[in-house]
This record gives structure tokens, sequence and C-alpha cells, in this order.
């Protein structure tokens, strides 16, 4: 199993006019922190691309407990219960930072070719990467944030 966390602050843009984050923003953050995670076992997307290799969401399922506001600062838990091979399930949870959780979710991709859409095994090669970077990535926690210049403490 890998467990990594993820940082965003909301910005103002994400609100809706009730001040809360609008529920079709949470995806974004899904995908951002998703990419994160797949730098972190070895599947850096963009070099998937130049191989024509992409990742299809295939299902998503999202539970809003709590409202997002302006200005929080989210930490949003990701899990991957095992490593990729035809497809990708992943779960999160996105906590602020007075560490109460407002949503979970979970979300399957597949990989595919480019060029057909046809489903397909991910290479060896990501596949060896991702074994040798689960030794080392084990319970390891990623923080990341969208500001480099700006340190999120929780």
């Amino acid at each position: 199993m890998l467990h990594f966390e993820h940082k965003i602050l909301v910005r103002y843009v994400e609100c809706d006019q009730m001040g809360f984050v609008h529920h079709s923003v949470y995806p974004i953050y899904f995908e951002e922190a998703r990419t994160e995670v797949l730098r972190e076992v070895g599947l850096i997307y963009s070099e998937m691309e130049k191989e024509n290799i992409i990742m299809p969401v295939r299902k998503m399922d999202i539970n809003y407990y709590y409202a997002a506001k302006y200005d929080d600062i989210l930490r949003i838990e990701i899990t991957m219960d095992k490593l990729p091979l035809l497809k990708c399930d992943l779960s999160y949870k996105v906590f602020n930072q007075r560490n109460e959780i407002l949503t979970e979710a979970s979300m399957q991709l597949f990989f595919a070719n480019k060029l057909t859409l046809r489903p397909m095994r991910i290479p060896e090669k990501y596949q060896e990467m991702m074994v040798k970077n689960n030794t080392k990535c084990e319970n390891f926690i990623v923080h990341m944030n969208r500001m480099s210049s700006m340190s999120l403490q929780m």
C-alpha cells in the first residue's frame, strides 16, 4: 500500500458565490494530487504520453461532508492499495487545516493506447520502476504545494 499527502491552498477563483469551494473543483484537486503520486512511483505522465500511453478516468465517486473555503489549506491523502498494471485504483481524503475531514473519494483509471484508445497493460519498464519505488516510498508522505514560495503549515 502506498500513502501520500498533497497540500493545496484554496484560491478565491475556486469558490462559488456562497464562499465555498465549488463541487466541480475537487476532481481538479484530485488530478493534481494524483499526478504527484504517480510521479513518486515513477510514472511521469508527460513521458507516458510521449509513448502514447494515457490514463482515462473510468469511474469516480465523491462524498462531500463539509465545505472547504477560500484560503483553507487542504491536505489530500491519497492511498493506492496496489501498484497499477491494467487499472489504477486510488482513494482520497480531503482535510482542512483544522484536520476536519471534508471529502472522501475513490477513482479508477485505466491504461490505454492514445492512438487506438484500447486498454493496455502498463509497459514492463514502468512496472519495474514502480516496484523499485514502491519499496523506497512505502509509508512515505510527499508534501507538495501549489505555491512553492509559500510555506503551508498545518
